[in-house]
């Protein structure tokens, strides 16, 4: 035969051979499910098919099943269901004469979320490496199947390979996770290594529209009685917004509500049911803090979080945070339930070279964060605010029967704090300059803010040293019968010296009652008396000047302040006095102190007043 004969008989012989090979041949369903379950049962699989079954030659012999279903063992749970499995069948083993499973490939149909059903397999698979068997699937894929139990992923793509060449296996992951898209990587991953009880390289990066999870380390099995593997390694993490990054991965953290773009990035280990960090960096908004800190999981299917940290910053901005107050107190009334932010226990140790709270800057800030089941402590334990110092301890509970309601304890202190720079930090005139001392001790119940202000009870004392009032003389104001001067001269020079100011107010229901207040200097004296309405943000005092130098005549002016805080006005009345006031340095400033009558009833139109 010739040459070319022979060309022109093999060319049409070999596209018929190919065909052939490349066709689905129908095949007995009995037998084809008998010869994939001697295939797999190695791996502790058992398979049972409700569809047709086919067999392809080319370009590698597989084995095609329709609507199975695979059990872990016959009689444990369905780890697949209504899927399409496609058997690739090793060709070294079909030679040697064995059901040897050289891939698997998977499309569409229902997979088992629990993690606990894979055990038995993955066990298997295990055995088999250990054993030294070197046919073992070298690539598994998946495509367009979902969770059976929830529903939660769906559209789930997966390919899985470890080619034989090489001891490292890579893969890749897309789904669509709670109606999220989600891309997961893996690898430098090597299988031999796990399944030998030794630690595994291996890289890992989750990905999503809202942030991103990636993992630079090792990888061990799980010890005896742990349930999750053990990693070590670098890891990051990121996400514009926490909670809804928590809520989108089925999880809860405590005070996840206040937080907004978070990261976390550093050396990592874990442990069964726990991951700690050595080093650790923390981003809130635009705070960086370093650190150490832990995290545990509580028992049952939907633990609790535990978190401990100790942080530090350069700079710590919590203006955040007054805002979020600021509209929690000066809206519409907000419901106060804790509950939202104490899903989760929190320990945190904070510590700053420098912060600012709103308009106020603090230095040498030393504070914590404590979260209980139903409790939220804050405190401040030291902070430097304009020369002086600050301290502050808030306690929210859930009242006893009632986890609506809130119960309120907020106590603090401040020592030789400048009050004229502070007023400079809101904004305003400094107006009051001096050292400022004072303590507070306030309590509250109720469901919502309003209620919060309109219950609120308490003390709170403030007292002034050495200080002044600028931009008035109050001795020129009482010799004008209450006017002030006229002009920006006057203005720009007129100062009252203080020797010493003092208010103590007692809060009920909301209203401060001031039961003693008053303002000693060289040449005048004063007292007030009155309420402060925090609910209603309304001032009522009314008080008394006199005149205390020894060069002026007995001299006195009536005074009241009313109306809201932001517009208070202003009346006054004058009066003489017969006898001069006798008041020691460091006395008390009050309306005996003076010995000046209650200006209480006193009409706001009297000109002139005799005892």
């Amino acid at each position: 035969m010739s040459l070319r004969r022979s060309i022109l008989l093999f060319g049409p012989t070999a596209v018929i051979a190919l065909g052939l090979g490349l066709h689905d041949w129908p095949v007995d369903g009995g037998r084809a499910t008998s010869f994939a379950n001697r295939a797999l049962d190695a791996y502790g699989l058992a398979l049972s098919v409700q569809g047709p079954a086919s067999l392809t030659l080319l370009p590698t012999p597989r084995l095609t099943l329709d609507r199975v279903r695979a059990r872990s063992a016959a009689d444990g749970p369905a780890l697949v269901d209504e899927a399409r499995l496609v058997i690739d069948l090793d060709l070294f083993g079909l030679l040697a004469g064995r059901a040897e499973v050289g891939g698997l490939r998977l499309a569409g149909g229902r997979l088992s979320a629990n993690v606990a059903d894979w055990r038995g397999p993955f066990a298997r698979l295990a055995e088999r490496v250990r054993s030294g068997a070197t046919a073992w699937p070298r690539r598994i894929t998946v495509s367009g199947a979902q969770t059976a139990q929830d529903s939660a992923a769906r559209d789930i793509d997966l390919d899985l390979a470890r080619p034989f060449w090489g001891a490292s296996a890579e893969g890749g992951a897309r789904l669509i996770w709670r109606g999220v898209p989600t891309r997961i990587t893996l690898a430098h991953l090597r299988p031999t290594d796990l399944a030998l009880g030794r630690r595994s390289p291996f890289t890992a990066e989750a990905t999503w529209p809202g942030g991103s999870v990636a993992i630079d380390g090792t990888v061990e099995t799980a010890g005896s009685g742990a349930t999750l593997p053990v990693l070590a390694g670098q890891m990051r993490v990121e996400t514009r917004s926490l909670p809804e990054s928590l809520s989108w991965i089925g999880s809860e953290a405590p005070l996840a509500p206040l937080a907004g773009a978070f990261s976390v990035a550093g050396s990592f280990e874990t442990a069964d049911r726990s991951i700690s960090w050595p080093r650790l960096r923390i981003g809130i908004g635009q705070n960086v803090l370093e650190g150490a800190g832990a995290v545990t999981l509580g028992p049952g299917d939907a633990p609790r979080m535990s978190a401990q940290a100790t942080l530090a910053a350069d700079t710590l901005d919590l203006a955040p945070l007054v805002g979020d107050a600021a509209r929690l107190f000066g809206g519409d009334p907000q419901p106060l339930a804790l509950a939202p932010f104490t899903r989760g226990d929190l320990d945190l140790r904070l510590s700053a070279t420098t912060g600012r709270i709103g308009p106020v800057a603090l230095q040498d800030l030393a504070a914590s964060i404590l979260v209980r089941d139903g409790g939220l402590e804050i405190a401040v334990n030291r902070a430097r605010v304009e020369d002086g110092t600050v301290k502050a301890r808030v306690t929210l509970g859930c009242r006893e029967g009632d986890p609506d309601e809130t119960e309120m304890r907020l106590q603090g202190s401040l020592d030789r704090v400048d009050l004229g720079s502070l007023l400079g930090e809101f904004g305003g005139a400094r107006w009051l300059v001096g050292p400022v001392q004072g303590q507070f001790a306030l309590e509250s119940s109720a469901r919502d803010s309003a209620g919060l202000i309109a219950h609120l009870g308490g003390r709170a004392a403030l007292t002034v040293a050495g200080g002044a009032i600028t931009g008035l003389d109050l001795v020129d104001v009482v010799h004008r019968n209450g006017a002030v001067a006229p002009g920006a001269l006057a203005r720009r020079n007129g100062r009252t010296a203080i020797e010493r100011a003092a208010v103590v107010l007692r809060f009920a229901d909301g209203i401060g009652e001031i039961t003693e207040a008053g303002l000693l200097g060289p040449g005048v004296g004063a007292a007030v008396r009155g309420r402060v309405s925090v609910s209603e943000r309304r001032l009522d005092l009314r008080g008394d000047l006199a005149l205390r130098s020894p060069a002026d005549a007995p001299r006195g002016l009536l005074f009241e302040v009313s109306g809201p805080w932001s517009a208070p006005t202003i009346q006054t009345a004058t009066h003489v006095e017969a006898p001069e006031p006798v008041v020691r340095d460091g006395e008390a400033a009050s309306h005996e102190a003076f010995g000046l009558p209650a200006a209480q009833g006193l009409p706001m139109n009297a000109r002139a007043y005799a005892p």
